[in-house]
């Protein structure tokens, strides 16, 4: 990575509010998803491995910052797509299965874009 875009990518993260980290990690886990089920559909099996395990990760921790007091049903439904989706990246990596990771990706994205939109809405409507 060039090191202007690093130390830009870098001040962004940490100036970022909660609502525009979290926006970036959903960005980061499609990212991933995206990189890792095109490295598996074009034949680089290894490649698509690690990029579809940082997708893991960060949808575990997108389940870890659920808080189920504040909207159990939300939470619960959540809880369920990001189950699904570390079990798709899981069987994408382990079965260099494109199909898999493609799966994760369509139940993943709109989850994404929705955030992302209700936290560029907040945004608007707080200036």
């Amino acid at each position: 990575m060039n090191p202007a875009v690093r130390r830009y990518a870098t001040a962004q993260r940490e100036t970022a509010s909660p609502e525009r980290l979290m926006v970036l990690l959903f960005e980061a886990a499609l990212r991933n998803i995206r990189t890792g089920a095109q490295a598996l559909e074009t034949g680089r099996g290894p490649g698509a491995a690690a990029s579809l395990a940082k997708a893991s990760d960060i949808v575990v921790e997108l389940h870890a910052t659920l808080d189920h007091s504040r909207a159990p049903e939300l939470c619960d439904r959540l809880s369920a797509v990001y189950r699904f989706v570390c079990l798709r990246l899981s069987t994408a990596a382990l079965s260099r299965d494109a199909r898999a990771a493609r799966e994760a990706e369509r139940v993943f994205a709109p989850i994404a874009e929705a955030f992302a939109a209700a936290v560029q809405k907040i945004g608007a409507a707080a200036r």
